[in-house]
């Protein structure tokens, strides 16, 4: 099969189809036959050098897929064969085949494209359990979300619609804020040319947020805990801004505030099922009832890889980048 691995580290232009073996589905496992791939973030950072895949992943980049069972493995249900499946992998999707495994892969409805489906995996798994489960978001809370059109963003904006949160997203042009308003952010700060600290306190009229999802950290941390109310949750998912803050601890004592964070690639399978299991029973009926669809940026052949990686550099797109396979 044709899969695009990592010709060294650097830029887009490392990334290179190669012929290599198809893969087969162990215990627990299924093999699907590829239709689109979603490209992310982690999946820049590979490139890069700077995130090695976990012991036992694939070299092949993606964390995302959808497509058609073509092979399921000992100890899966066998009526699995012939579905269309997305699935959240630990690597491997950059490929026309990849091997998930089946605790992880969540049905395609009908009305949901293939390329729709590849988009969802990583965001949704990774909305759900960082606002959801560590940051005990709850209906009339004020979420806070830097990266508002990222595909992090985007998601994180439409489920907490879809929950009844208030949301209050960063972006880098006015462009872009009015984009997070029509997916259904309640407020859109341009960070470039006003303050995130000093809006988040004039919409909440004072009291701040309930939650923040982060994806900068570095000097963005005390700013986020100054737009924090009391009890407030801090969930960290990148470090995009740098790796060190300078945390105001007599903020996080006064305020009662809880610092967290979290990523999803080297989690456990059995950690990974669990996740998947909530997100069938409470995200996946909005997808089925067609409630809930990402939003899509742009596409790229599975050769042309490196351009999608171009776009995602460029910081551009809004929403997600999918590659066709």
């Amino acid at each position: 099969m044709t899969a695009i691995l990592c010709d060294g580290a650097g830029g887009p232009e490392v990334l290179v189809a190669q012929e290599v073996p198809v893969p087969a589905p162990g215990a627990g496992e299924v093999l699907i036959k590829v239709a689109h791939a979603g490209v992310n973030r982690p999946d820049v950072m590979q490139r890069k050098g700077l995130y090695p895949p976990p012991a036992g992943a694939p070299d092949i980049p993606g964390l995302e897929i959808a497509g058609t069972v073509v092979a399921v493995g000992e100890g899966v249900d066998a009526a699995l064969a012939g579905t269309r499946q997305c699935a959240l992998v630990i690597g491997g999707g950059y490929a026309e085949y990849c091997v998930a495994n089946a605790g992880h892969c969540l049905p395609v409805p009908d009305g949901l494209s293939l390329a729709e489906a590849a988009a969802m995996p990583e965001t949704v798994f990774t909305v759900w359990h960082n606002v959801f489960e560590r940051g005990l978001a709850a209906e009339g809370d004020w979420l806070l979300v830097h990266g508002g059109t990222s595909g992090i963003g985007t998601m994180a904006i439409m489920l907490a619609h879809l929950f009844g949160l208030r949301t209050i997203v960063t972006c880098g042009s006015e462009e872009k804020c009015e984009a997070a308003r029509k997916i259904g952010a309640n407020h859109a700060i341009d960070y470039k040319t006003r303050d995130f600290v000093e809006e988040v306190t004039r919409i909440t009229g004072g009291r701040g947020v309930d939650v923040v999802l982060d994806m900068i950290s570095g000097d963005y941390v005390a700013r986020n805990i100054a737009c924090m109310a009391d009890d407030a949750r801090h969930v960290t998912i990148a470090v995009m801004g740098g790796v060190k803050a300078q945390i105001p601890m007599h903020k996080v004592m006064t305020k009662r505030l809880t610092l967290t964070g979290s990523t999803l690639r080297p989690r456990s399978a059995a950690f990974k099922s669990a996740v998947a299991d909530e997100i069938r029973g409470t995200v996946w009926p909005f997808v089925a009832s067609g409630q809930l669809r990402p939003v899509l940026d742009k596409s790229f052949p599975l050769a042309d890889a490196a351009s999608a990686h171009a776009r995602m550099d460029g910081g551009d797109h809004i929403g997600k980048i999918v590659l066709d396979i």
